[in-house]
């Protein structure tokens, strides 16, 4: 077993005196000025619902305490997901994205645990706020991939705008200070057709801040599974100019479900890109994000949804050719509802990694500050 030599996770963000006491999927980086930004959806009655919003929050002592979160996408619809990203000339990106009316009310009357709830005040509540909503109007209004660009280096944020593609991070920055953003395709209700078209698009920012399709990744077809679905990418550029990607690729069900990680590169600037290659067990692990220390070491980070839950990392010493997999930095989660970790390397080389985790009733931001072997 491969244990990382870490601290004691820690609480970063939590609304624990309130019914809305659900954060997930968070992101982290620093801002322009040296400023640790977390952002994640928060606010939430659970892992689905209408309330979410895309909350952000800052530290100025290297992730010993953080700030409160403070709202930036906050549509009628379900926010999830909080990407960040600092780019060229002090810019920041926040990335988000919702999904339709119709499939929160399939989710509000779910059974949840074996129980039906569909007459609970929660359901109540829920069903009579979606159809005010949909009384307005407000989903032709506002549902897409969302993002919020921020021309102070990441403490307000512009209009909200419209992006075709989606992922948990938000896009990637490149060499020379642009943005690439490799997501799943926007799909109004997480529907696609029969793989014909790729799940996962690649766009760059114009000079209009809008996202233009340039590219895709073939979708991954397995000998043994079929069509597996592909989503929730994160790219990072090497200072070769490669770029890598870490797709969550999944299937659920019959003969063994798949929850695992591939990997995909381009030499082009982003051009083209490879058929991408599985780094995981079949059910190794996912979402995953990457980090490039100064070492040179590339990380990656991913949720493990197996007993022991928590969250493990993967190292490549020769910029993402062979990876050496399964270092645990937490097995102690509760239950699957947890993940989609990322990283930022502090002064000094230790990395601070952020992911959520569900506490019985109440999730919220973790951190755990950590080292890794050199080999």
């Amino acid at each position: 077993m491969k244990v990382l030599n870490s601290s004691e996770k820690r609480v970063v963000c939590a609304n624990p005196d309130s019914a809305f006491r659900y954060f997930a999927w968070p992101t982290v980086a620093y801002l322009p000025d040296g400023t640790l930004a977390m952002t994640a959806s928060g606010f939430r009655l659970a892992h689905i619902c209408p309330f979410g919003k895309a909350v952000i929050c800052y530290s100025k002592d290297e992730g010993a305490t953080w700030t409160r979160p403070a709202p930036v996408i906050d549509t009628p619809l379900d926010d999830r997901d909080a990407g960040i990203t600092a780019f060229g000339n002090g810019r920041v990106i926040l990335t988000s994205f919702n999904n339709t009316i119709r499939q929160q009310r399939v989710w509000n009357h779910a059974p949840i645990d074996g129980h039906d709830w569909s007459e609970s005040p929660r359901r109540r509540f829920v069903e009579a706020y979606l159809d005010e909503i949909e009384t307005r109007g407000d989903e032709e209004r506002f549902l897409g991939s969302t993002y919020k660009i921020s021309e102070d280096g990441g403490y307000t944020f512009g209009k909200l705008r419209r992006a075709p593609v989606t992922a948990p991070h938000g896009p990637c920055r490149l060499n020379d200070g642009s943005l690439l953003y490799v997501g799943r395709r926007f799909s109004a209700n997480d529907e696609f057709d029969g793989g014909e078209t790729p799940f996962i698009q690649v766009c760059r920012l114009n000079e209009n801040d809008e996202f233009e399709v340039v590219s895709s990744i073939e979708n991954i077809v397995d000998e043994a599974d079929g069509l597996l679905k592909s989503c929730e990418p994160h790219a990072i550029q090497l200072p070769d100019g490669r770029i890598l990607v870490h797709i969550r690729v999944q299937r659920y069900g019959i003969p063994e479900p798949v929850f695992t990680v591939y990997q995909s590169e381009s030499r082009d600037g982003g051009h083209t890109f490879t058929r991408p290659r599985r780094l995981l067990a079949r059910r190794g692990g996912s979402p995953a994000h990457l980090c490039l220390h100064s070492s040179g070491a590339l990380i990656s980070t991913y949720g493990y949804r197996e007993k022991p839950y928590g969250i493990r990392a993967m190292l490549s010493w020769d910029g993402g050719n062979t990876w050496d997999t399964d270092y645990i930095l937490d097995a102690s989660a509760q239950s699957g509802d947890l993940g989609y970790p990322a990283s930022v390397e502090l002064p000094g080389g230790r990395i601070l990694t952020v992911f959520y985790e569900n506490l019985g009733g109440e999730s919220v931001i973790m951190q755990k500050i950590w080292s890794f072997p050199t080999p």
